[in-house]
């Protein structure tokens, strides 16, 4: 009996032992994690109130100083985005605010609560609401209203010219994987992403022809009802997403990017982008952008979201470093080159 009680001991202080192992690397495991999602910001929740509407933000502050602050207004792409984008912007405003910049970024409307809905919004609803935004900022003991520019991804890249144009005081853009022409991009987009699922001749050949026909339905402006009996199965394209398409699908920002000229601007293109022509994209911002206030910013290893390629490309890898090291998300060079471009602007004492 003793024998059996000494394997028992035993057995339990086994059982304890491992236990308590197993909760200190829990516990390290998220002071970790905490760490890591530890930002040198001070952030803000702000409503800004201007021209009538209401938009619930974030402001994020260097971590150190009273300001005024120079400032980055966020503007997002496509897609239902909060003003933190589920955290993801948070290594980016970072990187901004070693520089010694602050960051506003807004919850698109009807998103987390915020009224309104994204999906009514045309392109030019969405400058306005920017440029809204920024006469907001410009009022704030904390911000330098004669140095405020423009951060914008993927769709932003139809209304970052247009807010520079409804207000000519923006002093610099930083435009990552902008897009273009809507239908060329959904082209190159449709394209790369059969490529990369390995679909076959009559696969291509039927997309295409879905996309045609979609095309006419949205020239002739089309309901919903009609294009789903005409092209069939909808796959993911809902009624609301019809009626957002209808109002922006002849976006094409080659018109609007003259507003650019003379600026600043950073174009930052991802090697791995199935959702923009990064080659298109580059040769029309050269053309029409020309000397040297463009700088562009080439990520052989990202994908469209200047997100690591091999990263985002397992899904497990891409959870465990979003959550444990969230900065090794973004393309090697990404946030201290926009930390460098910013910092370039304020030693120059140049327009920002």
């Amino acid at each position: 009996m003793k024998l059996v009680w000494a394997k028992s001991r035993r057995a339990v202080r086994a059982v304890l032992v491992t236990l308590a192992a197993l909760l200190l690397l829990a516990a390290a495991g998220g002071a970790l994690v905490t760490w890591q999602h530890t930002y040198d910001l001070r952030e803000k929740a702000v409503t800004v109130r201007q021209g009538g509407r209401t938009l619930d933000g974030v402001l994020a502050l260097p971590e150190q100083g009273q300001g005024p602050f120079p400032l980055v207004v966020f503007v997002h792409g496509d897609g239902p985005v909060n003003a933190t984008h589920d955290t993801f912007y948070r290594p980016i405003w970072e990187s901004l605010a070693r520089a010694g910049y602050a960051s506003l970024s807004w919850n698109k409307p009807g998103v987390d609560g915020s009224r309104g809905d994204w999906l009514d919004q045309t392109m030019d609803d969405r400058a306005a609401e920017a440029a809204d935004a920024i006469a907001w900022a410009r009022k704030r003991a904390e911000i330098d209203g004669h140095r405020i520019g423009l951060w914008g991804a993927s769709q932003a890249g139809w209304v970052l010219p247009k807010i520079v144009a409804r207000d000519p005081a923006v002093r610099f853009v930083i435009a990552v994987s902008p897009a273009v022409n809507w239908h060329q991009q959904g082209r190159y987009n449709l394209l790369a992403e059969l490529r990369r699922d390995g679909a076959t001749g009559a696969e291509v050949a039927d997309a295409l022809r879905r996309r045609e026909r979609g095309l006419e339905l949205l020239g002739r402006g089309a309901t919903y009802e009609q294009y789903v009996n005409d092209v069939g199965d909808p796959r993911g394209m809902s009624a609301a997403r019809w009626r957002f398409v209808l109002k922006n699908h002849a976006a094409d920002s080659r018109a609007d990017l003259v507003a650019l000229r003379g600026l600043p601007v950073l174009l930052v293109l991802a090697g791995h982008d199935v959702n923009v022509d990064v080659a298109d994209t580059e040769s029309t911002y050269r053309r029409l952008l020309p000397g040297p206030a463009l700088r562009v910013a080439h990520y052989p290893d990202a994908a469209h979201g200047l997100v690591r390629h091999d990263v985002e490309a397992s899904a497990l890898r891409l959870t465990l470093t979003a959550l444990c090291a969230p900065r090794a998300l973004f393309a090697d060079g990404f946030l201290a080159d926009q930390q460098n471009f910013l910092t370039s602007l304020r030693a120059r004492g140049s327009r920002p």
